[in-house]
């Protein structure tokens, strides 16, 4: 499972004001060389090397990857990553983990193990009582109070706590610069993996609804009411695939991270050069809404 694509240098979790590279050093020569370190920054920024992605299975030595993206998504909520990160690897029969294809032996910069994106589903219903678990619905359903009309609480409400029909948390993270053309083979497989695990009677593919929370930003200047009623494109999804589930999604309200992003993780939101806000979209998908998600990704992410 691979897909090519083109990787350009992006700031997660480096300050480049205290790089080691920093000119503070010899301040002398900062009008000298100022603009001519400005042109070499940009031109290192641009660079794109073409990289081939392939999926793993998840194993222990991907948890300081998948615990990184998990911060990634829920910034400084008060979520337990660490423990839903071992659950994850616990559970590896359901999930993969996307690293580079090939790395040359004599590279000084690349990471054999490391992650650069992952998928997974967590049994948020089969798991309740688990702090991580109980974390992330306090999470969901305390920003659904603040930001969705009451019946939308209500509805999500009545999911969570009927245990006749099991709730997945679907996870599909990974960094800004991998292309969304290798979310079709991953979808595809935890897909067949859920149903694996159905079959054999593993709790982990017994889902009647799907969760997801989604990375999405709006433009700055634009104001959106507060509980629900936004259009869907005000919102554009860093993960554009995720555009298809929300589609299909019963129940969806956005809410904002402004104040919890980090700049260093999460960006300076632009597109155009228009100013963007941080948010998060959480949507809930029937399970069998599922094969019409699929053919979607289907038709717009094929290679």
């Amino acid at each position: 499972m691979a897909s090519s694509a083109k990787r350009r240098a992006v700031g997660l979790g480096e300050n480049p004001e205290e790089n080691e590279n920093s000119s503070d050093e010899n301040p002398e020569d900062d009008d000298d060389s100022g603009e001519e370190d400005s042109e070499a920054s940009e031109d290192e920024i641009n660079e794109e090397v073409v990289v081939d992605f392939e999926a793993h299975t998840i194993s222990g030595n991907d948890f300081n990857g998948i615990k990184k993206l998990l911060q990634q998504l829920f910034l400084k909520a008060h979520v337990n990553t660490s423990e839903m990160t071992d659950i994850i690897i616990q559970q590896n029969h359901v999930g993969s983990v996307i690293k580079q294809a090939e790395v040359p032996e004599d590279s000084d910069d690349d990471d054999p193990d490391e992650v650069f994106g992952f998928i997974s589903m967590l049994n948020l219903t089969e798991r309740k009582g688990v702090q991580c678990v109980e974390e992330v619905k306090e999470l969901i359903g305390g920003q659904c109070e603040k930001n969705a009309p009451h019946i939308v609480t209500e509805q999500l409400e009545q999911i969570f706590n009927d245990t006749s029909k099991p709730v997945g948390l679907l996870l599909s993270e990974r960094f800004i610069n991998v292309p969304p053309q290798i979310a079709l083979p991953l979808h595809k497989q935890l897909q067949e993996e859920m149903a694996e695990a159905q079959r054999t009677n593993k709790p982990s593919g017994r889902c009647h609804y799907c969760v997801m929370i989604s990375k999405t930003c709006k433009e700055a200047t634009k104001n959106i009411p507060a509980r629900g009623g936004a259009p869907k494109d005000e919102y554009l999804f860093i993960n554009a695939e995720e555009e298809f589930f929300y589609e299909q999604a019963t129940l969806k309200f956005h809410y904002s991270v402004q104040e919890e992003a980090d700049l260093c993780l999460s960006g300076r939101w632009s597109f155009d050069d228009v100013p963007m806000k941080p948010f998060r979209t959480v949507m809930v998908i029937p399970a069998d809404r599922m094969p019409a998600i699929m053919d979607k990704l289907k038709e717009f992410l094929t290679v």
